[in-house]
């Protein structure tokens, strides 16, 4: 298990990051604002166009510092990734299951058998904790359903099947996402899930926390030598991180839905620090994105027992330890990927 470290974020659209022997150092214009040890740093994410130096970029690279540019509004835009050291036979492997149906459909059916048992658990929890506040028959009424689709997962035969199963069950889930919006209900409302771009504000939330999550699931898979370009339930597209987006499935709504959640519910963000723009796209203004990324990192350091290792693990390295898994699923190590089943 490697040790969770600090992700540096970059939330000002202004700054300039470049190399010092073992720092990142942050400009502005031509004045200092930061110095960092990379030593410190498991990765750098910023979202401005300012850029980093050629020389950091490189250190990145070689260090193993996952360096990722957003654009303003939180859409990932590039990153930084050095010499491929991966295990070749472990890539081989993964590229000719992928080519098989039958064998990368139990790979996506793990995936999709784990969202929709952490969708279960997030519906099931709320109406646990709030009995009084909000319509528990309702909730518990959905969750049935998803566990219905649960089975008839386990039960398909095709990966387009499968893609109808987990589209229905998600549009159920969906359906009631606006019942677990607790507080600030005249500002943050949810109807309908939107994303290019996203048109209100908790769409805003919802789709930037995706971008930091799928970041994570990338980073996590090239960590232990998989090629996260390659899937088996998302198809093959130039530029598309198909297997981090396979691997963030499961971790969608017991990861991002319930800390944008709690956001709201908190009051930790407010409607002031949204702001909608002409063509009806709703970002965030700098210092919510900033305490958005704030409130990320703690989450990423709080600590959980791993369902399935039975071990401590911070809430930030489960990506890691589910694409271990699933590296060591491959070799043949584990008779199937065990997908992160919250409790």
């Amino acid at each position: 298990m490697r040790k969770l470290l600090n992700t540096l974020y970059i939330t000002s659209q202004d700054y300039y990051l470049s190399l010092d022997g073992e720092n990142v150092v942050i400009l502005a214009e031509d004045t200092t604002v930061g110095r960092v040890p990379l030593h410190n740093l498991e990765g750098i994410v910023t979202c401005g166009f300012k850029g980093a130096s050629p020389a950091l970029m490189g250190k990145c690279a070689a260090e193993n510092i996952s360096l990722c540019f957003l654009k303003p509004n939180g859409r990932f835009l590039a990153r930084v990734t050095g010499e491929q050291r991966g295990n070749v036979t472990l890539r081989k492997t993964q590229y000719r299951i992928s080519d098989i149906e039958d064998k990368s459909l139990d790979y996506a059916k793990s995936f999709i058998i784990g969202k929709l048992y952490n969708t279960r658990w997030v519906l099931e929890r709320a109406a646990r904790d709030y009995p009084l506040r909000l319509d528990a028959e309702k909730l518990k009424s959905i969750s049935l359903e998803i566990k219905n689709s649960i089975t008839a997962v386990r039960e398909c035969e095709n990966t387009d099947v499968l893609r109808g199963i987990e589209g229905e069950a998600a549009s159920r889930y969906f359906s009631v996402f606006d019942d677990l919006i607790l507080q600030q209900k005249d500002d943050f409302f949810f109807d309908v899930r939107n994303k290019r771009p996203p048109l209100d504000n908790v769409n805003a939330m919802l789709s930037f926390s995706y971008t930091l999550l799928a970041s994570m699931c990338a980073s996590a898979l090239e960590t232990v030598g998989l090629d996260p370009y390659v899937g088996f339930m998302h198809t093959d597209r130039p530029g598309r991180k198909s297997l981090a987006l396979d691997l963030m499935e499961e971790l969608r709504s017991v990861y991002a839905d319930r800390f944008v959640l709690s956001l709201i519910n908190k009051k930790i963000v407010s409607p002031k620090g949204f702001t909608k723009m002409q063509s009806g796209a709703v970002i965030m203004d700098d210092d919510t994105r900033k305490l958005f990324l704030s409130e990320w990192q703690k989450r990423k350091t709080e600590t959980i027992t791993h369902p399935f290792l039975k071990e401590k693990v911070e809430w930030g390295v489960v990506p890691y330890t589910q694409a271990l898994l699933l590296a060591r699923t491959l070799r043949g190590d584990l008779d199937a990927y065990p997908p992160f089943m919250w409790k």
